[in-house]
């Protein structure tokens, strides 16, 4: 089976809705601003973007706000063709512990962590649906860490849950990763060494000690 483009797929839906009279509103989950930057700077030429930042996953809580707060200065900084809003919702750890019980054990990248892309993206959907969005994707797969056709198969099944369409993507492809570090630099934003949650804290730790 041929593995899908989502890049492409994504300039299609872009072209598409240029040739409509209305900006499209999309609602974009957010982690921490090095990942927003470059999508804020790619998207914003063909959306009107609210960033959306729900992160139960990220520990401690300092580290919670210190995302956010840099998100925060990112969104009010950077130069984007259209405003960008930002809705921020509380942080509850207990809500990722739920999500990925039984699975504490399991490696970085496997099905902990997709555990967590659905919550996360759920509640985007969610949120997406309440306030008539026309699209919903997520920052994630910008990372090379992360896997992008889980997470757009995941998107795709909330769209028909939820009834608001998923908007493909996979952000790493045309240096958008690249992009990201630069972006950061130029804003001096606060870049994390782990992913966020506790299990990627001490397995990052772990191997920086050079434990098995």
């Amino acid at each position: 089976m041929n593995r899908r483009n989502y890049q492409r797929e994504l300039e299609a839906v872009i072209k598409e809705n240029e040739s409509k009279s209305r900006v499209p509103r999309l609602l974009l989950h957010s982690c921490c601003a090095p990942c927003c930057s470059y999508v804020l700077e790619y998207l914003s030429d063909y959306f009107e973007i609210t960033v959306f930042y729900y992160n139960p996953n990220i520990y401690p809580e300092a580290e919670y706000q210190k995302r956010e707060a840099e998100l925060k200065r990112l969104i009010s900084e950077m130069p984007c063709t259209k405003e960008v809003a930002l809705v921020d919702l509380p942080y509850v750890p207990e809500e990722f512990f739920t999500a990925v019980r039984g699975l504490e054990h399991i490696p970085e990248g496997g099905e902990r962590c997709f555990a967590c892309y659905k919550l996360r993206m759920e509640a985007a959907a969610k949120y997406a649906a309440e306030h008539h969005f026309d699209f919903f994707t997520t920052t994630l797969s910008i990372s090379p860490l992360k896997n992008a056709q889980k997470l757009n198969e995941i998107g795709e099944a909330l769209a028909e849950e939820y009834g608001v369409p998923h908007l493909p993507s996979d952000f790493k492809k045309q240096e958008g990763y690249k992009r990201s570090i630069q972006l950061s630099a130029d804003y001096n934003l606060y870049r994390q060494d782990f992913c966020g949650c506790v299990f990627s804290k001490k397995e990052r730790e772990a191997k920086a000690h050079g434990e098995a």
